[in-house]
């Protein structure tokens, strides 16, 4: 008998432009231009028989150092159609931690947009394994490729592996919070099942639209809507960034019927002039993920009349990973829900015995859209992986009904006098305060109690607010072992690449 990872992979372009060719596949935000799914599989095809005429081929790294644009995504499904494996490099990263991400993966070719000429002149020498460099924009240095080159290929694929589910189609590093980014394995199986998940669980269909503002270096930008998309027939409007000015004018004008964003983003969108008059009726569904969710921001969509809700995934694991009902949106406020139809989770302690209800502990993750491992990576991958059991580090709960929680990073929560202390929950408070605009709570060492809690805060402008206040309001709001200690208060939070606030870089400015 046949194993499932021998299945052959299908073409994903070429089948959604036989089937509904006519259909808009995108929209380009900057231009209004329309692209039907029969113009998106040629111009991937285009681009499938430019990267082999430069010698790209099965199993080949691709490394894209590009913010959103329409050509970003033809290289993408270009390597889904020739075997290919599209590293997609996160532009926040400084030159030598993205030399240290090419050492790695070792790409053939390094394509990139104007944007990033200067950091890629300073990569050339360091990154040995790039036979070609090749531009997406009319800046291309004297002796680089450029992408337009492709206009000139053939139309129609000229030569295609055959692909099982287990060929990698993306090595998507991982934030590095904690180091050097890992990076993790996403197979054409694993892309597959994400998006067999979320079409059944979320009920996307052919007549969504979507805002594809999260970027393409991140499993979100690829996998939360855009493939799934692919798979139903919707469309996602490609947006060079996240702007709120212009998600607001989408929303209003474009057809909008799905978005996905990180808290940060909504945090932003929250304190817009346009917030107050905002009208999200036509949306289906708006969820947040990346990192856990201030209620405050919750309670000012549901005051609009949306079902604000959250997601979770990472990564390793699709990423989408949970639903929570629509009508469970107010009675569970924070909760995950449920695993998707295709997803098997469960919540265990250190010893790896399974956690009671309402009992904090690891959640793991098993499924088809978990990645095999980490590229390179082995010792790794065997410590996150255990007996097909993803081990996310994130710290989860489930009730008496069933429904997931996720209350925290293992690494983030803070012991303090053998009490436990959750940061989501004490930055969901903090967020509560109308003169805080972003909070994050670190630990710090403390004598007595081990460690404690501290506080760092963004206000918003034109308030004002003291230590003395904020602990004062949090003091009615929380046990006192949860009350932060001292409270630090700055411009801005630091983020990572898919905008979560960056724990690991708070720690260092001002955990000591």
């Amino acid at each position: 008998m046949e194993t499932q990872t021998s299945f052959y992979v299908t073409d994903w372009l070429d089948r959604r432009a036989k089937q509904s060719p006519e259909r808009i596949a995108l929209e380009e935000a900057a231009s209004g231009r329309l692209i039907t799914y029969r113009d998106w599989n040629t111009s991937a095809n285009r681009t499938a028989n430019y990267l082999r005429s430069l010698g790209v081929g099965h199993g080949d790294r691709v490394a894209v150092y590009s913010s959103n644009c329409l050509e970003y995504l033809d290289v993408w499904m270009a390597c889904g159609k020739i075997g290919a494996i599209l590293q997609n490099l996160n532009w926040r990263l400084t030159v030598s931690e993205l030399e240290a991400l090419l050492k790695d993966a070792t790409p053939a070719l390094l394509i990139y947009s104007d944007d990033y000429r200067a950091q890629v002149n300073a990569l050339r020498p360091n990154v040995p394994s790039v036979r070609h460099f090749v531009a997406f924009g009319a800046l291309a240095a004297d002796g680089d490729c450029r992408f337009s080159d492709r206009d000139q290929q053939p139309e129609t694929l000229t030569d295609r592996p055959e692909l099982t589910l287990d060929d990698p189609w993306v090595i998507c590093y991982t934030g590095g919070t904690t180091g050097l980014p890992k990076g993790a394995i996403l197979t054409h199986g694993n892309m597959t099942w994400n998006s067999i998940n979320t079409v059944v669980s979320w009920g996307l269909d052919e007549d969504d639209v979507a805002i594809l503002n999260a970027p393409l270096f991140h499993t979100g930008g690829l996998n939360v809507f855009t493939l799934p998309l692919v798979h139903v027939g919707g469309k996602s409007i490609v947006c060079k960034a996240f702007d709120a000015e212009q998600v607001f004018d989408f929303i209003e004008q474009r057809g909008v019927t799905i978005y996905f964003g990180v808290p940060t983003m909504f945090v932003v969108m929250q304190a817009h002039e346009r917030w107050a008059n905002a009208d999200f009726s036509r949306l289906k569904l708006i969820i947040s993920g990346g990192a856990p969710c201030p209620l405050p921001i919750f309670e000012r969509f549901w005051d609009k009349g949306v079902d604000f809700k959250t997601g979770y995934g990472l990564t390793e694991a699709g990423p989408n990973t949970f639903w929570l009902p629509q009508e469970d949106v107010r009675r569970k406020p924070g909760a995950v829900g449920f695993p998707l139809f295709h997803v098997d989770v469960k919540i265990v302690r250190a010893d790896g015995a399974p956690c009671g209800a309402d009992e904090p502990g690891e959640l793991v993750i098993r499924g088809g859209h978990v990645t095999p491992g980490y590229w390179n990576n082995p010792a790794a991958t065997a410590k996150t992986i255990v007996d097909g059991w993803l081990h996310t580090g994130d710290l989860a709960i489930c009730d008496d009904e069933g429904y997931y929680s996720i209350v925290g990073r293992l690494k983030d929560m803070i012991i303090s006098g053998g009490e436990n202390i959750y940061p989501a929950e004490v930055e969901s408070v903090m967020h509560a305060h109308d003169a805080v605009a972003e909070a994050a709570l670190i630990g710090v060492p403390d004598a007595k109690w081990g460690e404690v809690g501290r506080a760092v805060v963004v206000v918003k402008p034109g308030q004002t607010l003291s230590a003395d206040d904020l602990l004062a309001f949090m003091t009615t709001r929380l046990a006192k072992y949860k009350v932060p200690k001292t409270v630090v208060f700055v411009d801005d939070l630091p983020k990572t690449g898919p905008g979560k606030i960056d724990k690991r870089l708070l720690g260092e400015r001002y955990g000591k």
